[in-house]
Protein backbone atom coordinates (compact mmCIF):
# COMPACT_ATOMS: atom_id res chain seq x y z
CA UNK A 1 0.00 0.00 0.00
CA UNK A 2 1.28 3.88 -0.64
CA UNK A 3 2.43 5.48 2.24
CA UNK A 4 2.87 9.08 3.26
CA UNK A 5 5.82 10.66 5.59
CA UNK A 6 4.09 12.39 8.63
CA UNK A 7 6.17 15.18 10.26
CA UNK A 8 6.24 15.19 14.23
CA UNK A 9 8.51 17.20 16.15
CA UNK A 10 11.31 15.09 17.80
CA UNK A 11 12.55 11.45 17.48
CA UNK A 12 10.75 8.49 18.77
CA UNK A 13 10.63 4.83 17.91
CA UNK A 14 11.91 3.54 14.58
CA UNK A 15 12.13 7.14 13.33
CA UNK A 16 14.59 9.27 11.56
CA UNK A 17 15.31 13.01 11.99
CA UNK A 18 15.76 15.37 9.25
CA UNK A 19 17.27 18.35 8.60
CA UNK A 20 14.25 20.33 9.65
CA UNK A 21 14.23 18.70 12.81
CA UNK A 22 11.34 17.05 12.24
CA UNK A 23 10.66 12.91 11.88
CA UNK A 24 10.89 11.96 8.61
CA UNK A 25 10.24 8.42 8.13
CA UNK A 26 7.09 7.42 10.03
CA UNK A 27 4.60 6.31 7.63
CA UNK A 28 0.87 5.86 7.34
CA UNK A 29 -1.26 4.75 4.40
CA UNK A 30 -2.05 6.87 1.32
CA UNK A 31 -5.52 5.79 0.08
CA UNK A 32 -6.29 7.44 -2.83
CA UNK A 33 -5.25 8.11 -5.76
CA UNK A 34 -5.99 11.98 -5.28
CA UNK A 35 -3.72 11.58 -2.37
CA UNK A 36 -0.58 10.40 -4.22
CA UNK A 37 -0.71 12.88 -7.04
CA UNK A 38 -1.42 15.90 -4.43
CA UNK A 39 1.53 14.48 -2.73
CA UNK A 40 3.58 14.40 -5.77
CA UNK A 41 2.73 17.73 -7.48
CA UNK A 42 3.19 19.15 -4.03
CA UNK A 43 6.84 18.27 -3.90
CA UNK A 44 7.81 16.80 -7.30
CA UNK A 45 8.73 18.99 -10.70
CA UNK A 46 6.21 19.46 -13.37
CA UNK A 47 8.15 18.18 -15.96
CA UNK A 48 5.80 15.25 -16.71
CA UNK A 49 1.98 15.67 -17.68
CA UNK A 50 1.14 11.76 -16.45
CA UNK A 51 -2.38 10.22 -16.93
CA UNK A 52 -4.05 10.47 -13.99
CA UNK A 53 -4.08 7.17 -12.32
CA UNK A 54 -1.31 6.19 -9.26
CA UNK A 55 0.55 2.77 -9.87
CA UNK A 56 1.92 0.51 -7.16
CA UNK A 57 2.50 -2.94 -8.35
CA UNK A 58 3.34 -4.45 -11.23
CA UNK A 59 3.72 -7.91 -13.14
CA UNK A 60 3.73 -9.59 -16.27
CA UNK A 61 1.48 -7.49 -18.59
CA UNK A 62 -0.42 -6.01 -15.22
CA UNK A 63 -0.20 -3.03 -13.40
CA UNK A 64 -2.29 -2.07 -10.02
CA UNK A 65 -3.15 1.34 -8.35
CA UNK A 66 -2.99 2.31 -5.04
CA UNK A 67 -6.87 1.05 -4.95
CA UNK A 68 -6.31 -2.48 -6.00
CA UNK A 69 -7.76 -1.47 -9.56
CA UNK A 70 -6.38 -3.89 -12.26
CA UNK A 71 -5.48 -2.66 -15.63
CA UNK A 72 -3.65 -3.59 -18.76
CA UNK A 73 -0.29 -2.00 -19.50
CA UNK A 74 -0.04 -0.64 -22.88
CA UNK A 75 2.46 1.71 -22.52
CA UNK A 76 5.31 -0.37 -21.17
CA UNK A 77 7.33 2.13 -20.00
CA UNK A 78 7.84 3.16 -23.17
CA UNK A 79 8.83 -0.34 -24.33
CA UNK A 80 11.50 -0.43 -21.55
CA UNK A 81 9.67 -3.53 -19.73
CA UNK A 82 9.12 -5.37 -23.22
CA UNK A 83 10.02 -8.73 -20.68
CA UNK A 84 6.78 -7.62 -18.69
CA UNK A 85 7.03 -5.99 -15.24
CA UNK A 86 8.95 -7.72 -12.67
CA UNK A 87 10.38 -10.47 -14.79
CA UNK A 88 10.85 -13.43 -12.28
CA UNK A 89 14.36 -14.36 -14.10
CA UNK A 90 15.89 -10.72 -14.63
CA UNK A 91 14.51 -9.99 -10.50
CA UNK A 92 16.61 -13.40 -9.53
CA UNK A 93 19.64 -11.95 -11.13
CA UNK A 94 19.07 -8.85 -9.39
CA UNK A 95 18.97 -10.47 -6.01
CA UNK A 96 21.66 -12.37 -6.84
CA UNK A 97 24.49 -9.79 -7.73
CA UNK A 98 23.35 -7.67 -5.79
CA UNK A 99 24.56 -8.97 -2.19
CA UNK A 100 27.78 -9.99 -4.40
CA UNK A 101 29.07 -6.41 -5.63
CA UNK A 102 27.59 -3.42 -7.13
CA UNK A 103 29.72 -0.65 -8.24
CA UNK A 104 33.02 0.01 -8.46
CA UNK A 105 33.54 2.77 -11.11
CA UNK A 106 35.76 1.46 -14.60
CA UNK A 107 38.73 2.68 -12.35
CA UNK A 108 38.63 -1.08 -12.32
CA UNK A 109 37.93 -4.41 -13.68
CA UNK A 110 35.56 -6.54 -13.20
CA UNK A 111 34.47 -10.29 -14.07
CA UNK A 112 31.04 -9.13 -14.81
CA UNK A 113 31.26 -6.81 -17.58
CA UNK A 114 33.68 -8.67 -20.10
CA UNK A 115 31.09 -11.55 -19.65
CA UNK A 116 28.74 -9.31 -20.38
CA UNK A 117 30.13 -7.48 -23.41
CA UNK A 118 31.08 -11.00 -25.05
CA UNK A 119 27.19 -11.61 -24.58
CA UNK A 120 25.73 -8.39 -26.07
CA UNK A 121 28.24 -8.57 -28.82
CA UNK A 122 28.18 -11.78 -30.48
CA UNK A 123 24.38 -11.83 -29.80
CA UNK A 124 24.39 -8.68 -32.07
CA UNK A 125 27.37 -8.90 -34.40
CA UNK A 126 29.68 -5.70 -33.28
CA UNK A 127 32.86 -5.98 -31.88
CA UNK A 128 32.60 -4.10 -29.00
CA UNK A 129 30.35 -2.37 -26.40
CA UNK A 130 30.27 0.54 -24.83
CA UNK A 131 28.33 0.57 -21.85
CA UNK A 132 26.44 3.67 -19.87
CA UNK A 133 23.14 4.33 -18.67
CA UNK A 134 20.11 6.36 -20.10
CA UNK A 135 19.02 6.06 -23.71
CA UNK A 136 19.70 9.55 -24.02
CA UNK A 137 23.50 9.05 -23.59
CA UNK A 138 23.83 6.04 -25.40
CA UNK A 139 22.72 8.59 -28.61
CA UNK A 140 25.06 11.47 -26.64
CA UNK A 141 27.77 8.66 -27.14
CA UNK A 142 27.22 7.85 -30.82
CA UNK A 143 27.32 11.26 -30.84
CA UNK A 144 30.52 11.60 -29.38
CA UNK A 145 32.08 8.43 -31.36
CA UNK A 146 30.92 9.74 -34.49
CA UNK A 147 32.70 13.00 -34.38
CA UNK A 148 35.80 11.51 -33.36
CA UNK A 149 35.74 8.87 -36.14
CA UNK A 150 34.89 12.01 -38.59
CA UNK A 151 38.30 13.88 -37.29
CA UNK A 152 40.86 10.93 -37.36
CA UNK A 153 39.52 8.72 -39.80
CA UNK A 154 37.71 10.94 -42.69
CA UNK A 155 40.22 13.60 -41.71
CA UNK A 156 37.18 16.43 -41.38
CA UNK A 157 38.62 20.08 -40.39
CA UNK A 158 38.68 20.82 -36.26
CA UNK A 159 35.53 21.49 -35.03
CA UNK A 160 33.38 21.40 -38.64
CA UNK A 161 32.30 17.66 -38.13
CA UNK A 162 28.34 17.70 -38.53
CA UNK A 163 25.86 14.99 -37.55
CA UNK A 164 22.26 14.80 -39.74
CA UNK A 165 19.24 14.10 -38.42
CA UNK A 166 15.44 13.61 -38.85
CA UNK A 167 12.92 15.78 -38.48
CA UNK A 168 10.45 14.29 -35.86
CA UNK A 169 13.00 13.01 -33.96
CA UNK A 170 13.17 12.24 -30.57
CA UNK A 171 16.13 10.57 -28.53
CA UNK A 172 15.94 12.36 -25.15
CA UNK A 173 16.09 16.04 -23.37
CA UNK A 174 19.62 16.83 -23.08
CA UNK A 175 20.99 19.97 -24.32
CA UNK A 176 22.44 18.19 -27.72
CA UNK A 177 18.77 15.78 -27.97
CA UNK A 178 16.87 18.76 -28.15
CA UNK A 179 19.35 20.85 -30.46
CA UNK A 180 18.47 18.22 -33.33
CA UNK A 181 15.03 18.67 -32.17
CA UNK A 182 11.96 19.69 -34.36
CA UNK A 183 9.45 19.09 -31.33
CA UNK A 184 8.74 22.92 -30.50
CA UNK A 185 7.96 22.13 -26.77
CA UNK A 186 11.90 20.89 -26.80
CA UNK A 187 13.06 23.72 -27.83
CA UNK A 188 11.68 26.86 -26.88
CA UNK A 189 13.35 29.26 -24.49
CA UNK A 190 16.17 26.27 -24.33
CA UNK A 191 18.28 27.80 -26.52
CA UNK A 192 21.36 28.37 -27.70
CA UNK A 193 21.47 24.86 -29.43
CA UNK A 194 24.40 22.65 -30.26
CA UNK A 195 26.10 23.60 -33.53
CA UNK A 196 27.03 21.34 -35.86
CA UNK A 197 23.44 19.52 -36.49
CA UNK A 198 21.33 19.31 -39.40
CA UNK A 199 17.50 18.12 -39.88
CA UNK A 200 16.32 16.93 -43.20
CA UNK A 201 12.76 15.73 -43.84
CA UNK A 202 12.20 11.78 -42.32
CA UNK A 203 11.67 8.99 -44.79
CA UNK A 204 13.16 10.80 -47.70
CA UNK A 205 16.32 9.67 -49.51
CA UNK A 206 16.84 12.17 -51.97
CA UNK A 207 17.25 14.90 -49.05
CA UNK A 208 19.63 12.71 -47.56
CA UNK A 209 21.65 12.09 -50.61
CA UNK A 210 21.44 16.17 -51.18
CA UNK A 211 23.03 17.16 -47.94
CA UNK A 212 25.53 14.16 -48.04
CA UNK A 213 26.90 14.72 -51.25
CA UNK A 214 26.61 18.69 -50.49
CA UNK A 215 28.77 18.90 -47.21
CA UNK A 216 32.19 16.67 -47.33
CA UNK A 217 32.07 17.19 -43.36
CA UNK A 218 29.37 15.48 -42.33
CA UNK A 219 30.25 12.47 -39.97
CA UNK A 220 27.11 10.55 -39.37
CA UNK A 221 23.34 10.29 -39.72
CA UNK A 222 21.12 9.52 -36.97
CA UNK A 223 17.52 8.09 -37.23
CA UNK A 224 15.33 6.16 -35.75
CA UNK A 225 14.13 2.94 -38.15
CA UNK A 226 10.75 3.93 -36.59
CA UNK A 227 10.06 7.17 -35.02
CA UNK A 228 8.49 6.80 -31.73
CA UNK A 229 7.46 10.09 -29.48
CA UNK A 230 6.75 11.63 -33.45
CA UNK A 231 3.78 8.90 -33.55
CA UNK A 232 4.72 5.48 -34.64
CA UNK A 233 6.26 7.07 -37.60
CA UNK A 234 7.11 4.13 -39.75
CA UNK A 235 8.77 5.01 -42.72
CA UNK A 236 8.22 3.39 -46.45
CA UNK A 237 10.05 -0.18 -47.22
CA UNK A 238 13.24 0.51 -48.68
CA UNK A 239 14.11 3.26 -46.87
CA UNK A 240 16.73 2.14 -44.51
CA UNK A 241 18.46 0.03 -47.17
CA UNK A 242 18.40 3.34 -49.07
CA UNK A 243 20.35 5.07 -46.14
CA UNK A 244 22.88 2.25 -45.65
CA UNK A 245 23.65 2.51 -49.35
CA UNK A 246 24.32 6.46 -49.10
CA UNK A 247 25.90 6.32 -46.08
CA UNK A 248 28.01 3.60 -47.39
CA UNK A 249 28.19 5.87 -50.67
CA UNK A 250 29.05 8.76 -49.14
CA UNK A 251 31.83 7.61 -45.80
CA UNK A 252 29.02 8.46 -43.77
CA UNK A 253 28.58 6.71 -40.29
CA UNK A 254 24.97 5.40 -39.57
CA UNK A 255 23.70 5.56 -36.01
CA UNK A 256 20.71 3.42 -35.79
CA UNK A 257 18.27 4.49 -32.40
CA UNK A 258 17.27 1.30 -31.43
CA UNK A 259 16.51 2.11 -27.72
CA UNK A 260 12.65 2.27 -28.25
CA UNK A 261 12.31 -0.08 -31.47
CA UNK A 262 14.80 -2.84 -30.40
CA UNK A 263 15.12 -5.80 -28.52
CA UNK A 264 11.64 -7.39 -30.11
CA UNK A 265 9.58 -4.57 -30.03
CA UNK A 266 8.74 -4.59 -33.36
CA UNK A 267 8.74 -8.43 -34.17
CA UNK A 268 12.50 -8.19 -35.10
CA UNK A 269 15.66 -8.16 -32.58
CA UNK A 270 16.23 -4.75 -33.86
CA UNK A 271 13.85 -2.56 -36.48
CA UNK A 272 16.35 -2.33 -38.82
CA UNK A 273 16.62 -6.18 -39.19
CA UNK A 274 13.27 -5.92 -41.01
CA UNK A 275 15.36 -4.59 -43.93
CA UNK A 276 18.39 -7.27 -43.04
CA UNK A 277 20.86 -4.12 -43.19
CA UNK A 278 23.83 -3.39 -40.85
CA UNK A 279 24.20 0.08 -39.29
CA UNK A 280 27.67 1.40 -38.13
CA UNK A 281 26.39 2.21 -34.42
CA UNK A 282 23.20 0.80 -32.47
CA UNK A 283 22.07 2.52 -29.96
CA UNK A 284 20.41 0.37 -27.36
CA UNK A 285 18.00 1.03 -23.90
CA UNK A 286 15.11 0.88 -22.48
CA UNK A 287 13.74 -2.90 -22.43
CA UNK A 288 18.18 -3.91 -22.15
CA UNK A 289 17.34 -3.81 -18.23
CA UNK A 290 13.84 -5.33 -18.30
CA UNK A 291 12.64 -2.42 -16.29
CA UNK A 292 14.93 -2.98 -13.57
CA UNK A 293 17.24 0.05 -13.55
CA UNK A 294 19.03 2.86 -16.13
CA UNK A 295 21.15 0.21 -18.67
CA UNK A 296 22.17 1.59 -22.40
CA UNK A 297 24.90 0.65 -24.50
CA UNK A 298 26.34 1.95 -28.12
CA UNK A 299 27.27 -1.22 -30.30
CA UNK A 300 30.11 -0.55 -33.30
CA UNK A 301 32.78 -2.73 -35.10
CA UNK A 302 36.68 -1.71 -33.61
CA UNK A 303 37.40 0.96 -36.83
CA UNK A 304 34.32 3.00 -35.51
CA UNK A 305 34.52 2.58 -31.34
CA UNK A 306 37.86 2.46 -31.12
CA UNK A 307 38.29 6.60 -32.10
CA UNK A 308 37.58 6.98 -28.04
CA UNK A 309 40.72 6.65 -26.39
CA UNK A 310 40.89 6.18 -22.10
CA UNK A 311 40.13 8.88 -20.33
CA UNK A 312 37.87 10.90 -23.32
CA UNK A 313 34.53 9.47 -22.54
CA UNK A 314 33.01 7.70 -19.58
CA UNK A 315 30.31 7.06 -17.19
CA UNK A 316 30.67 6.12 -13.30
CA UNK A 317 27.65 3.75 -13.23
CA UNK A 318 27.83 2.73 -16.89
CA UNK A 319 29.27 -1.27 -16.74
CA UNK A 320 28.29 -1.21 -13.49
CA UNK A 321 28.16 -5.56 -12.30
CA UNK A 322 24.62 -5.28 -11.25
CA UNK A 323 23.86 -3.52 -14.73
CA UNK A 324 25.71 -6.55 -16.59
CA UNK A 325 24.54 -9.27 -15.00
CA UNK A 326 20.54 -7.70 -15.19
CA UNK A 327 20.92 -6.57 -18.77
CA UNK A 328 22.65 -10.50 -19.39
CA UNK A 329 19.23 -11.93 -18.22
CA UNK A 330 16.59 -9.39 -19.74
CA UNK A 331 18.44 -10.28 -23.09
CA UNK A 332 18.23 -14.00 -22.30
CA UNK A 333 14.66 -13.24 -21.41
CA UNK A 334 13.62 -12.19 -24.68
CA UNK A 335 15.89 -15.02 -26.66
CA UNK A 336 14.39 -18.11 -24.35
CA UNK A 337 10.94 -16.93 -24.27
CA UNK A 338 10.65 -15.43 -27.67
CA UNK A 339 9.32 -12.89 -27.73
CA UNK A 340 10.30 -11.29 -30.95
CA UNK A 341 8.61 -13.78 -32.59
CA UNK A 342 5.76 -13.70 -30.31
CA UNK A 343 5.75 -9.37 -31.12
CA UNK A 344 5.97 -10.77 -35.00
CA UNK A 345 2.59 -13.04 -35.04
CA UNK A 346 0.74 -10.22 -32.24
CA UNK A 347 1.53 -7.76 -34.04
CA UNK A 348 -0.33 -9.20 -37.48
CA UNK A 349 -3.22 -9.88 -34.86
CA UNK A 350 -3.23 -6.49 -33.77
CA UNK A 351 -3.48 -5.04 -36.79
CA UNK A 352 -6.24 -6.65 -37.65
CA UNK A 353 -8.61 -5.83 -34.73
CA UNK A 354 -7.29 -2.32 -35.12
CA UNK A 355 -8.44 -2.15 -38.81
CA UNK A 356 -12.41 -2.56 -36.87
CA UNK A 357 -11.74 0.78 -35.18
CA UNK A 358 -14.42 3.37 -36.25
CA UNK A 359 -13.45 5.26 -39.58
CA UNK A 360 -15.34 8.78 -38.42
CA UNK A 361 -12.75 8.59 -35.77
CA UNK A 362 -9.43 6.84 -37.32
CA UNK A 363 -7.31 8.58 -39.93
CA UNK A 364 -5.45 5.74 -39.58
CA UNK A 365 -3.24 3.40 -37.55
CA UNK A 366 0.31 2.35 -38.51
CA UNK A 367 3.40 -0.10 -36.80
CA UNK A 368 4.97 -2.95 -36.74
CA UNK A 369 5.23 -6.15 -33.94
CA UNK A 370 3.85 -4.72 -30.90
CA UNK A 371 4.04 -0.88 -31.43
CA UNK A 372 1.62 0.75 -33.21
CA UNK A 373 -0.42 4.60 -33.08
CA UNK A 374 -4.17 4.91 -33.88
CA UNK A 375 -4.34 8.38 -35.65
CA UNK A 376 -6.98 10.71 -34.42
CA UNK A 377 -9.07 12.61 -37.62
CA UNK A 378 -8.18 16.56 -36.05
CA UNK A 379 -11.70 18.12 -36.53
CA UNK A 380 -12.80 15.81 -33.53
CA UNK A 381 -14.84 17.36 -30.39
CA UNK A 382 -12.32 15.11 -28.38
CA UNK A 383 -8.41 15.03 -28.37
CA UNK A 384 -6.22 11.69 -28.30
CA UNK A 385 -5.77 12.49 -24.21
CA UNK A 386 -9.72 12.04 -23.55
CA UNK A 387 -9.28 8.46 -25.22
CA UNK A 388 -6.42 7.64 -22.72
CA UNK A 389 -8.73 8.63 -19.88
CA UNK A 390 -11.39 6.58 -21.05
CA UNK A 391 -9.43 3.33 -21.76
CA UNK A 392 -7.92 4.23 -18.25
CA UNK A 393 -11.69 4.03 -17.35
CA UNK A 394 -12.00 1.09 -18.89
CA UNK A 395 -8.83 -1.07 -17.62
CA UNK A 396 -6.11 -0.72 -19.88
CA UNK A 397 -3.35 2.13 -19.94
CA UNK A 398 -2.26 3.75 -22.94
CA UNK A 399 -0.02 7.65 -23.50
CA UNK A 400 -1.06 9.79 -26.05
CA UNK A 401 1.77 11.53 -28.20
CA UNK A 402 0.65 14.96 -29.17
CA UNK A 403 -2.53 15.43 -29.17
CA UNK A 404 -4.35 13.24 -31.77
CA UNK A 405 -2.12 9.95 -31.66
CA UNK A 406 -2.64 7.29 -28.79
CA UNK A 407 0.55 5.27 -28.37
CA UNK A 408 0.18 1.59 -28.10
CA UNK A 409 3.07 -0.49 -26.83
CA UNK A 410 2.16 -3.69 -24.28
CA UNK A 411 5.06 -6.39 -23.01
CA UNK A 412 5.75 -8.73 -25.20
CA UNK A 413 5.03 -11.68 -22.89
CA UNK A 414 0.79 -11.05 -23.70
CA UNK A 415 -0.86 -14.07 -25.49
CA UNK A 416 -3.17 -13.99 -28.25
CA UNK A 417 -5.91 -14.61 -25.46
CA UNK A 418 -4.96 -11.25 -23.45
CA UNK A 419 -4.54 -9.53 -26.66
CA UNK A 420 -8.09 -9.90 -28.19
CA UNK A 421 -9.31 -9.04 -24.29
CA UNK A 422 -7.38 -5.58 -24.83
CA UNK A 423 -8.57 -4.88 -28.57
CA UNK A 424 -11.96 -5.07 -27.47
CA UNK A 425 -11.46 -2.52 -24.56
CA UNK A 426 -9.92 -0.40 -27.42
CA UNK A 427 -12.88 -0.51 -29.84
CA UNK A 428 -15.24 -0.46 -27.25
CA UNK A 429 -13.94 2.91 -26.22
CA UNK A 430 -13.53 3.83 -29.19
CA UNK A 431 -17.43 3.26 -30.32
CA UNK A 432 -18.19 4.75 -27.00
CA UNK A 433 -17.72 8.54 -28.13
CA UNK A 434 -20.33 7.97 -30.89
CA UNK A 435 -22.58 8.20 -27.58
Amino acid sequence: MATETIQINGASNGTTIGLNGHCINLKIPLKTTEEVIKREKKYGAHNYDPIPVALMKGKGIHVWDVEGKKYYDFLSAYSAVNQGHCHPQIIEAVKKQVDILTLTSRAFYTDALGEYAEFITRLFGYDKILPINSGVESGETACKIARKWGYLKKKIPDNQAKIVFAEGNYWGRTMSAISSSTDPTCRDKYGPFMPGFIVIPYDDPEALEDILKSDPNICAFMVEPIQGEAGIVVPKPGYLKKVRELCTKYNVLWIDDEVQTGLGRTGKLLAVDHENVRPDIVCLGKALSGGMMAVSAVLADDDVILSIKPGEHGSTYGGNPLACKVATAALEVIIEEKLTENAAKLGKILEKELMKLPKQFVKEVRGKGLLWAIVLHHDLSFKAVDVCIRLRDNGLLAKHTHNDIIRLAPPLVMNETQLKECTKIIIDTMNSFKK
